[in-house]
């Protein structure tokens, strides 16, 4: 599982968090930008915590294995 977790997940973690971080800017001069920078905000946390959950697992998969 530490094999998949660390090739697969942790990088598509990374990833997921890298492009919502990229997509705010880009949306600076779109209409109604204040609710969707809102949105985009709340779902970088929410990637941020399940990137640090993946990395946090396989370190832990690591550790233990």
């Amino acid at each position: 599982m530490s094999d998949f977790m660390s090739h697969y997940l942790v990088p598509i973690a990374i990833g997921a968090v890298a492009v919502v971080l990229l997509l705010g800017p880009a949306q600076y001069d779109a209409r109604g930008f204040a609710q969707h920078l809102a949105r985009l905000m709340r779902l970088r946390v929410l990637l941020q915590f399940a990137a640090i959950i993946v990395i946090m697992a396989t370190l832990w998969d690591n550790a233990a294995g």
